[in-house]
């Protein structure tokens, strides 16, 4: 029965002496330098921009995470703008045309996701003017078509909430979505 207490005492006894060992040689552990700070902001920029098109403000916060102080994350930022791996108005437009062909996303839906990414709201603006009502429309039409067959056997009511909460679900306005699912149901008919 004593082994168990010894056994504890002794765990105890080795983590104290552990984390005061490691305090000790982390004291002893020589500070950054300016250098070494600059190249692994560098290193986390290029790493995150490897993987995807990131907005200035997200790659920010990754600095942020990394430990990097704020003189030299704006100075690194700043470089990656000026030679153009960092550009918030074309990765908005990318996110923007990308965002509406393939999810069917509406201007306020996509206004709110590049708000969340960072971009400023004249970038914002500028990419959302790509997308005329004309072309909501064409995409709310095509989002019913593929789902129609799925509601044939519905009540005339339940079909119609159904198609229309899809719509409304991605931003589409309770007008729009209600001519499209009208105009779709009557094409059924």
């Amino acid at each position: 029965m004593s082994s168990p207490q010894i056994t504890r005492r002794a765990k105890t006894s080795t983590s104290r002496s552990r984390s005061a060992s490691e305090s000790y040689f982390d004291s002893l552990a020589p500070e950054r330098s300016q250098q070494d700070l600059e190249q692994d902001a560098r290193n986390i920029v290029l790493r995150k921009l490897n993987y995807a098109p990131r907005t200035r403000s997200e790659l920010a916060t990754d600095l942020v995470a990394g430990g990097i102080p704020e003189s030299i994350r704006e100075q690194v930022l700043d470089r990656y703008v000026e030679v153009g791996l960092i550009d918030d108005a074309a990765l908005a437009e990318l996110w923007v045309t990308s965002r509406q062909r393939t999810k069917g996303s509406t201007r306020s839906v996509l206004k709110h996701e590049l708000r969340q990414k960072g971009v400023s709201d004249e970038d914002a603006e500028a990419a959302l003017a790509l997308i005329t009502e004309a072309d909501e429309y064409e995409r709310a039409r095509s989002l019913i078509a593929t789902k129609i067959r799925a509601t044939e056997r519905l009540t005339p009511k339940a079909r119609t909430r159904r198609l229309m909460g899809l719509l409304m679900r991605r931003g589409y306005s309770a007008n729009l979505a209600q001519i499209v699912v009208q105009e779709a149901i009557a094409d059924c008919d």
